[in-house]
């Protein structure tokens, strides 16, 4: 008996739970399934087939971007497939508690290892230095890599991008003069952002060369000499002698590591200034237990797109905070805002593709295959809520201070010199 012969009923059962028509071709051009699909898998090699029947999406879509399958038809239909061929929730641990428990410890210290400055400078440059051009193909034209803030339906990708460094600012309530760091800077956006409208002395700090030679040559042009300036630096070697008065870190949090964290938020308070606030701005889990999405979905964001990243649930995130010695004072969840960001980005995406295989030359193909999965699966993950994404913002209490007498509603002294509401930060939007 073949394989093609002993997974086509799993096959034929596989594809009657799909949500659409579906049809799987084998290498000998045999055809099952819809007579008419929206979604075609194309087997190239039979190992795919077994994949699809048991419902390793993350191995699938390996195989999908090695070539040993062609998925024909549109990512939306595809992620509105997917999950249908998973068999659990992938939030969920599926090892049982005892191996959990056997293997915790030796994973954390793993982590810390893994974890290294050289092979965080490493892990960092391969994703974000692939190309430039790449990314300008997708993204907005201030190439914000991170969820936009959708303040109002009609938005653009690049309104809403706006609108969050905007909020971001707001939030830290920047004030002419400060000393701002932005943590894991990216190319740039909410520096200058924060440089030229709320008139701060900016800092950013990347491991993207790339990204620090970018910056750089955008600091010249618009004459930002003195004002912002872009380190190719770890966040370890941050001279903590002076202190910043705002700091912000987006989408740096994912590359930290679980064990790392409580250290990551203790240097943010040694970078502090008492009194000063920190805006965090990061993914997070759906589940409280994972590591990472089960199904394989982590595996393949591990080896194809963000080498060593690292998810936690909001509420490991804010016991990390806590342990370093930073108090969070308002918690906003834009999961929303990032289903929207991603499709957005997917439809660049798919527009741009032709351009993008001549700018990537040498393995384009691969790259453009793990990159289409990797935004349309993210966009479904965060829809479902697999994966979720946080504003935190943190306060350095000021024990400089004393504690008023008495507090009036509205009063700017206050011990942590955070308002009373959040009204401050929606007034601009409004």
């Amino acid at each position: 008996m073949t394989l093609s012969t002993f997974l086509r009923q799993p096959a034929e059962r596989k594809l009657a739970s799909l949500p659409l028509p579906c049809s799987v071709c084998f290498p000998d051009g045999h055809r099952i399934g819809a007579a008419q699909p929206r979604l075609s898998f194309v087997l190239r090699d039979m190992r795919a087939l077994l994949h699809l029947t048991q419902g390793a999406i993350g191995r699938l879509a390996e195989d999908y971007v090695e070539g040993r399958i062609d998925i024909v038809g549109d990512l939306h239909d595809l992620m509105s497939a997917a999950p249908a061929l998973l068999h659990h929730d992938p939030t969920q641990a599926t090892r049982g508690r005892l191996m959990s428990s056997i293997t915790h410890s030796r994973h954390a210290i793993w982590e810390r290892t893994h974890h290294s400055q050289a092979r965080d400078a490493a892990q960092i440059q391969h994703h974000y230095d692939i190309s430039d051009e790449f990314y300008a193909l997708w993204l907005d034209p201030l190439r914000v890599y991170s969820c936009g803030y959708f303040s109002a339906p009609s938005m653009s990708l690049a309104e809403a991008q706006q609108a969050k460094l905007d909020h971001i600012c707001r939030k830290l309530m920047l004030r002419s003069g400060e000393r701002f760091l932005d943590v894991g800077a990216g190319w740039g956006a909410l520096l200058f952002w924060a440089a030229e409208n709320y008139g701060v002395s900016a800092t950013g700090i990347t491991l993207s060369r790339n990204q620090h030679a970018y910056v750089n040559r955008l600091i010249e042009q618009k004459g930002l000499q003195g004002r912002v300036k872009m380190l190719l630096q770890d966040y370890r070697d941050v001279d903590e002698s002076m202190p910043f008065d705002k700091i912000a870190s987006v989408g740096m949090c994912e590359h930290v590591g679980r064990p790392n964290l409580p250290v990551y938020f203790a240097k943010m308070r040694d970078l502090l200034k008492p009194g000063g606030l920190m805006m965090n701005h990061s993914i997070t889990a759906g589940g409280v237990n994972n590591a990472q999405l089960d199904g394989g979905m982590g595996d393949f964001i591990e080896k194809y797109i963000f080498p060593g990243g690292q998810l936690v649930h909001v509420s490991v995130m804010m016991d990390a905070m806590a342990r370093g010695n930073l108090e969070p004072v308002d918690a906003e969840c834009l999961r929303p805002h990032y289903v929207r960001t991603l499709w957005l980005w997917v439809d660049a995406l798919e527009a741009h593709l032709e351009e993008a295989r001549r700018t990537l030359g040498k393995d384009a193909e691969r790259i453009i295959r793990a990159y289409r999965l990797y935004l349309a699966g993210s966009a479904m993950g965060f829809e479902r809520g697999w994966t979720s994404l946080f504003q935190i913002l943190v306060s350095r209490a000021d024990d400089s201070l004393e504690p008023p007498a008495q507090l009036s509603f509205g009063a700017d002294t206050t011990q942590d010199r955070y308002p009373f509401n959040r009204a401050y930060m929606y007034a601009r939007n409004q």
